[in-house]
């Protein structure tokens, strides 16, 4: 049996998250998954930062950037510490 093609190398996008084919292999197995919110005070794009800015984990592995560092980088966020401050600027943003 083969694996869902979002954890193989051709359901990721080279840039961070996945592709439309990683999407679609997700969506068959039941998950819900959508294209990444680059700007913009999108509530989802605040928790994903906030959530993200979270994760254990390092940013760079062997001096080349992790997937999560890509993630966030797709998402617009430079870093982790970047990805915490732009979802809380969001969220206060989105209070108001």
């Amino acid at each position: 049996m083969k694996t869902p093609a979002y954890a193989r190398k051709e359901g990721q996008n080279p840039k961070g998250g996945l592709n439309a084919k990683g999407r679609a292999a997700a969506k068959a197995e039941g998950m819900n998954l959508k294209p990444p919110v680059k700007s913009g005070d999108n509530p989802r794009r605040a928790s994903f930062l906030a959530r993200m800015g979270g994760n254990d984990g390092p940013e760079y592995k062997d001096e080349k950037p992790t997937r999560l560092l890509l993630s966030l980088k797709a998402w617009g966020a430079s870093s982790k510490a970047d990805a915490k401050s732009k979802a809380k600027a969001i969220s206060a943003r989105n209070k108001k």
